[in-house]
């Protein structure tokens, strides 16, 4: 008889990874397949439709790139330009406005039916804080054992909660309180 062989495996918890910033992808010179093409100058003057083969021979003269910068139009659009200089302000674009946007996080706030007067402030002075920083508030209160007979104590609490919070913030009720098995939630947002 073999031993019985155990194997320990490690659990391994990835970290909540950022996506990369996507940046558009042009097509350029060579690489442009139309046949024809509305091509702008360097000085965004529309030159006309002209084949492919004739708005690069015009690029090369003017020593610059031919890059299609609206492929989905018919004809697609090109653009006499620095392919590097224009790349580089596209990604400039992409990241200011990743910077600009914020992750709105929906943050939790447990209560209780029996929840002291000085614990009932420390929630609230966290909920400010989260409320200030843009992300959405989960209210909770878990109801158990005798606790869920007395579901309207739960309400009231909640109730009681989001008008101390609107004395400071106009905020908005996104989830009214719903109630599943002995869990009642809330959320709201500014």
């Amino acid at each position: 008889m073999q031993p019985s062989v155990f194997c320990l495996m490690r659990i391994h918890r990835h970290r909540v990874r950022k996506p990369k910033i996507e940046i558009p992808q042009y097509r350029f010179n060579e690489e442009i397949d139309a046949e024809h093409l509305r091509v702008v100058d360097e000085k965004g003057q529309p030159l006309g439709v002209l084949r492919t083969a004739d708005a690069l021979r015009l690029a090369g003269e003017r020593e610059l790139d031919l890059v299609e910068v609206s492929p989905k139009a018919e004809p697609p659009v090109a653009k006499f330009l620095d392919y590097g200089q224009f790349k580089y302000q596209k990604e400039k674009e992409v990241r200011k406005q990743k910077a600009q946007s914020k992750e709105v996080e929906v943050k939790g706030i447990r209560l209780s039916i029996r929840i002291g007067e000085h614990d009932f402030d420390v929630r609230y002075q966290q909920a400010k804080k989260f409320l200030e920083r843009g992300d959405k508030l989960r209210l909770e209160i878990v109801l158990r054992g005798r606790e869920r007979s007395h579901s309207q104590l739960a309400e009231e609490i909640m109730n009681k909660f989001v008008a101390r919070i609107r004395q400071d913030f106009p905020i908005r009720i996104e989830q009214p309180i719903s109630k599943q098995g002995g869990r009642m939630t809330l959320i709201v947002s500014r």
